[in-house]
Formats: structure tokens, C-alpha cells, sequence
């Protein structure tokens, strides 16, 4: 057993970790980690691990929201079981559109759209529109904030000059508490299949699945937690649906595990599961109070540095 490519997968299953969960793109950032670090395996077991050790992180959402996602709880009663199946079946319809658009065009995207440069330019697109939309949202929030604070409003919607300067709130908590949906119960149909056409949208490397349906969940009003928990919940099926779908296509070419890539799969996976439960804990605690825009910069920035490098290597 080669200890160096054991660390080579952990340290796939942590990129993988952080990424999948940030609206910074994993299949991304794992292509571009992919050129500098090297597993010593076959290019198929390479384009299925890509895809399969999606399958820790995903664990990690399974078991963080299982009391959210377990419809036979006993804990609940009839009505939150029967909340829990409608939420599933939000969710199913959801991904539909991804399904439906996705799955003929699987061997072709990843024959041409795989490039670093395109990689980059879907980073450097999303990361404005990040920005561009937090902006949106920071203004209407202070326009409505500004007009209730001369009257008669609550001293929790103070103006936004109190809230930038940390009296009462941010402005960017402003901004949620603007939102038309605050809880995922609140979550409408219309909405959920809102957000599931924008997920066909991270069918492009480096536009990223958690970046697409979290820009549609805000674009359709739902609040950052909301947009962040209904991203997470759709990448249940999506992800397993995925991964299925990869090793399918391993196993049809004749290939199979050798003991090496059988472990090398799984420090991947337990890498990307415990780094992913730690990353979504940030992330549901950093945006009660914060917006995505700092994903926003880091998407440019990175894109601009990629093309930088891959433009002067030629």
C-alpha cells in the first residue's frame, strides 16, 4: 500500500470537503487540484473517484439534517410527517431539470468542457453575479430599513447607517429578513422548481451546483439559510444519483477495484465526509450575519489566476 497516494487522497477528500459545500465549485477545484496533484491510477478510476467521493460529503448532509429528512420519525407528529414527504417531494421534482438536461449530455461535457479555461470563466461569471445580487439585495434592504426607521418600526429594523456600525444588525441580515421565504416550511412549489432549473445550470465545471441553486434561492426570495439548507437537501439525490451513475460506467468498461484504489477511495470519502460536516457548520452559522460576496471575490480571483497560469504555461 502507497502511503504517498493515501495522502494524495485525503487531501482530494478534503478539497472536496470544503468545496462542494462553499458556492466555489468542487468539480472545479478538484480538475484544477487534479493538475498539480497526481493519483497513480487509471484515467477511468480517476473520472469516477472525481465524481464517487461526492458520496462523503454527502453523508455528512445525511446525517447533520436526519431528524429534517426522516419522514417516520416518531418524534414527529402526523402533520411534520406529512410536512417531511412533501419537502421530498419538492425535492424529487427539483431535480428533474438537472436529470432530464444532465444525463445525455454527461460523456459530452465532460469531453469538452472539462478545460481550465472554462473552468475560469465560469468561476469569474458566478462570482459577479455573487456580488451583484448581495448588492441588490444590501439596497433594497437599507432603502426599506431607512423608510421604516422614520416611523413607527421596531428597534430591530433600525436604519442600515445603525446596522453597518454593528448597533443592531447587518446590513446583510437586513437583507434576509427581507426575504419573502424564511423557512424551509414556507417553501412553495413554484419556488422549489424555481431553484431546480437554476441547478441545470451547474452542468458547466466551475459554475458550481451549491453556487447555482443558492443564486436561484435568492433570486426567487428565499433567505440565505433557506437557499443554503434546500442546496444541501438537493444534493442528496443528485449527488448519490450521480456517483451511481459513475460507477456504472467504471464497472461496463470492465474495470474493477485493486486493493490500492479501494483505499484510496475510501480515505477520499472519510476525508470529504468530516471535512464537510465541519464546512456546514460555518456556513449555517457565517451567513446569519454575513452575505456571499466574499465567495463572490475568491470565485474571481482564482478564475483570473488560472487563466494567468494556464495562458504563460501555453
Amino acid at each position: 500500500m502507497d502511503i504517498i497516494e493515501l495522502l494524495k487522497a485525503a487531501f482530494f477528500g478534503l478539497v472536496e470537503g470544503i468545496t462542494e459545500w462553499l458556492p466555489v465549485s468542487s468539480t472545479g477545484h478538484m480538475l484544477l487540484v487534479g493538475e498539480f496533484v497526481k493519483l497513480n491510477t487509471s484515467k477511468d478510476f480517476w473520472d469516477m473517484f472525481l465524481v464517487v467521493i461526492q458520496l462523503g460529503a454527502i453523508l455528512a448532509v445525511c446525517v447533520m439534517f436526519f431528524s429534517d429528512l426522516n419522514p417516520f420519525s416518531r418524534r414527529k407528529s402526523a402533520d411534520e410527517r406529512r410536512g417531511t414527504w412533501s419537502l421530498w417531494a419538492k425535492i424529487i421534482v427539483a431535480c428533474l431539470p438537472a436529470a432530464v438536461i444532465g444525463l445525455p449530455l454527461d460523456d459530452w461535457i465532460e469531453d469538452h468542457l472539462g478545460s481550465p479555461f472554462v473552468i475560469a470563466a465560469a468561476l469569474i461569471v458566478y462570482g459577479v453575479i455573487f456580488i451583484v445580487i448581495e448588492t441588490m439585495r444590501g439596497k433594497k434592504a437599507e432603502r426599506v430599513a431607512a423608510e421604516k426607521s422614520h416611523g413607527s418600526a421596531p428597534r430591530h429594523l433600525a436604519a442600515p447607517d445603525a446596522a453597518a456600525a454593528g448597533d443592531v444588525a447587518t446590513v446583510a441580515e437586513l437583507a434576509d429578513a427581507d426575504a419573502r421565504v424564511q423557512d424551509i416550511s414556507e417553501l412553495d412549489w413554484k419556488t422549489a422548481i424555481g431553484i431546480g432549473i437554476f441547478q441545470v445550470l451547474s452542468i458547466v465545471p466551475g459554475t458550481s451546483r451549491s453556487g447555482s441553486t443558492i443564486i436561484g434561492g435568492l433570486l426567487l426570495g428565499c433567505s440565505r439559510t433557506v437557499a443554503a439548507e434546500f442546496t444541501f437537501y438537493l444534493a442528496v439525490p443528485v449527488m448519490v444519483g450521480a456517483s451511481g451513475l459513475r460507477l456504472v460506467k467504471f464497472f461496463l468498461k470492465g474495470n474493477s477495484f485493486a486493493p490500492q484504489e479501494t483505499a484510496i477511495l475510501l480515505v477520499g470519502c472519510v476525508v470529504a465526509f468530516v471535512v464537510s460536516i465541519l464546512v456546514i457548520r460555518f456556513l449555517m452559522g457565517y451567513i446569519k450575519k454575513h452575505d456571499f460576496k466574499p465567495f463572490g471575490w475568491y470565485r474571481i480571483a482564482l478564475g483570473i489566476a488560472v487563466i494567468a497560469y494556464f495562458a504563460l504555461r501555453g
